[in-house]
């Protein structure tokens, strides 16, 4: 069953385009990471798929049924979705006090308010913190917490901003475990906003990737901010930091030297061992540290200073056989690198 379907929406601000989406589609208890830089319309499309934020124009659909936004229709819907911020706030009451408020709200007698919390702090292992005042908690606990207070309401949805960019890697490595289960035991949709790509890789079933309020080609998942310079006047390349650079075709970037920010084709990288790569190619060196495997290709992501990800053909990558740990070398093909207008 799809979750929700989009159709032609935008949204704007001011006369300024923030979304421009023609068409999307998020299936039912599914996970999907929604990556982009700042900017990129990641936490407006987070508010209009929670009904919290109307759409200039165009069609969503939930559960396969057209969302009207009129208050008296989007009261109910909301009721099957959470949002969760990245800085969650909690009532100045008991840890249990505040999974209890919104039980309370909806009415669920105080024996069936017990299991629901009690089931709900287990699942987040936050049991034995039931009756601690929840202006005491870390961050990583209280965004543990929040979560917890969202799956007592047995929502159909969690839509999770940043879910762990402001928590140390303890709770980073709980928090993901945690919305691994809920999906996988609850069944609950998760869409989730992220600058991480090695989380967004290893959390979602697919990521989606924001650019100017425009859906991308996941293709196109490796964004990076970089600066731009002509060399000896004919050929042009991009730096990415301090040491890594790549050339760039200069037809298309000489009007954009300067800062700028560049997408890179995961499927036009050429992927060497560190001791074979050739030496009239320009390459990267780095290690390589996660590999996924999708249908007929791989993804390899490897950290050369930065996180690149690569897309192999299964035949590619079975010639090549990189493990996690491995140096190798990359070159990016200048029709690889490309920058916005």
């Amino acid at each position: 069953m799809k979750m929700y379907s989009i159709h032609n929406l935008t949204k704007s601000y001011n006369g300024r385009s923030i979304l421009d989406i023609e068409h999307l589609e998020l299936e039912a208890a599914r996970i999907y990471g929604l990556l982009g830089p700042n900017g990129a319309g990641k936490t407006t499309l987070l508010n209009i798929l929670g009904f919290l934020v109307q759409p200039t124009s165009g069609r969503l659909d939930f559960l396969e049924k057209p969302v009207r936004f009129q208050e008296t229709h989007l009261q109910p819907l909301r009721k099957e979705v959470v949002v969760l911020d990245q800085y969650p706030v909690l009532f100045t009451t008991s840890v249990y006090g505040n999974l209890e408020f919104g039980l309370k709200l909806r009415k669920v007698d105080k024996a069936k308010r017990e299991r629901i919390i009690d089931e709900a702090l287990d699942l987040v292992d936050m049991a034995s913190f039931k009756h601690v005042p929840a202006h005491t908690l870390s961050g990583g606990e209280t965004q543990r917490i929040a979560l917890a207070r969202a799956l007592a309401l047995s929502p159909k949805v969690f839509l999770c901003d940043e879910p762990t960019a402001s928590v140390d890697v303890e709770n980073q490595a709980a928090i993901i475990a945690v919305l691994k289960q809920i999906n996988d035991t609850k069944k609950i949709s998760i869409v989730f906003t992220t600058h991480d790509r090695l989380l967004a890789a290893g959390l979602a079933h697919q990521t989606l990737v924001l650019n100017n309020g425009r859906l991308v080609s996941t293709s196109y998942e490796n964004i990076f901010p970089c600066r731009i310079e002509a060399v000896n006047g004919t050929e042009v390349r991009c730096h990415l930091a301090e040491n890594a650079w790549v050339f760039l075709s200069p037809n298309t970037a000489v009007s954009a030297v300067g800062k700028s920010r560049i997408f890179i084709d995961p499927e036009k990288i050429t992927l060497y061992p560190a001791e074979k790569k050739p030496e009239n190619v320009h390459c990267l060196e780095g290690k390589v540290v996660q590999l996924m495997d999708e249908a007929n290709r791989v993804r390899i992501v490897v950290n050369i200073g930065f996180l690149l990800t690569v897309l192999l053909k299964r035949e590619d990558y079975e010639s090549l056989r990189p493990g996690i740990g491995d140096a190798v070398a990359v070159a990016i093909a200048q029709d690889a690198a490309i920058v916005p207008n």
